[in-house]
């Protein structure tokens, strides 16, 4: 029987069988099956380059991926669950009395909390899915991102700062804007009432400041008429439990010490003003920690990245 030495490259029509070995001194023996295919026009043989299997991962390298991967698993429950709270907030909007609709979909808050959901959900899934497979396209996607948010956040803290004197002004007109809208727009009911009841206050300068809405105006025609809401109540529960919505009927009609008996009179400007200025370490504290977090989440996303062979 006939014998030939394996080489790395075969020429065409010689009756050797090329080995995925390392070693060029193997020898095979002559078949006659070899002679059927290399009289065969139709069937080519590829050039035989061998390929090494990838290096496996060292424990520290798998260690990583995992973390990458539960990191990117947390963040995208949380995105789904704001784009749930977003889309819930959407679908349960009611149609007001003596109006058709609600506010437009262009202006609803909401849609806020569904494009933050829509973001942070597609990014950590990416993240995920590219820590899973090893994907180098997802990593690099979910690192751009990343990248991407952290400058903005830290564009945003920079003009907060640079311009808090508008942000003082922007508070004031939003809260303005609430008074005016107070009846027309549930989202902005919901907001003032809540920092009146937990500031404990009612208006922007004092509780007189509801005479320009048109359906607490005195002049205006219903109920409401020369009254406030009753999140403007020292106590807007009647007997402890039930809620009173007529507590502030009538209190514009009534003089500042009567209504003081009754209202938290003062304004929710400036009580804002002081909250915010409190509260302005706690604030710094958790932006400062979203900003490590993504960054954990960059560098994993980078060690990751690293390990990946082509």
């Amino acid at each position: 029987m006939a014998l030939s030495r394996v080489r790395l490259f075969q020429p065409r029509g010689e009756g050797t069988r090329l080995l995925p070995q390392a070693s060029r001194l193997v020898e095979l023996p002559y078949s006659s099956f070899d002679d059927d295919d290399d009289g065969d026009d139709t069937v080519e043989q590829d050039p035989g380059v061998w390929y090494p299997d990838p290096p496996k991962l060292s424990p520290f390298s798998r260690c990583v991926r995992y973390l990458a991967i539960l990191w990117n698993l947390l963040f995208l429950l949380l995105g789904l669950l704001t784009l749930a709270v977003g889309v819930w907030g959407l679908l349960t909007k009611s149609p007001l009395p003596g109006g058709e609709r609600g506010a437009p979909l262009g202006s609803d808050p909401m849609l806020l909390f569904v494009l933050a959901g829509l973001g942070a959900s597609s990014v950590s899934l990416a993240g995920c899915l590219g820590a899973l497979r090893a994907s180098p396209c997802l990593l690099r996607f979910f690192l751009g991102a990343v990248l991407a948010f952290g400058g903005l956040e830290l564009l945003g803290g920079l003009l907060l700062l640079l311009l808090r004197r508008r942000l003082r002004d922007a508070l004031r007109d939003l809260l303005l804007l609430c008074l005016l809208r107070y009846q027309e727009d549930p989202d902005l009911q919901f907001l003032l009432d809540e920092v009146q009841r937990s500031l404990q206050c009612c208006g922007l300068e004092s509780y007189r400041d509801w005479e320009s809405n048109p359906y607490f105006n005195c002049s205006a025609p219903g109920v409401q008429a020369c009254g406030v809401p009753a999140s403007c109540c020292q106590e807007p529960l009647q007997k402890g439990s039930v809620p009173n919505a007529q507590c502030g009927f009538g209190a514009l009609a009534l003089g500042p010490a009567a209504a003081g008996a009754v209202l938290h009179a003062g304004g929710c400007g400036a009580a804002l003003a002081a909250w915010l200025r409190g509260q302005a370490g706690a604030i710094a504290a958790g932006a400062g920690a979203l900003l490590l977090l993504e960054a954990l989440g960059a560098l994993l996303a980078l060690r990751v990245l690293g390990d990946i062979r082509p």
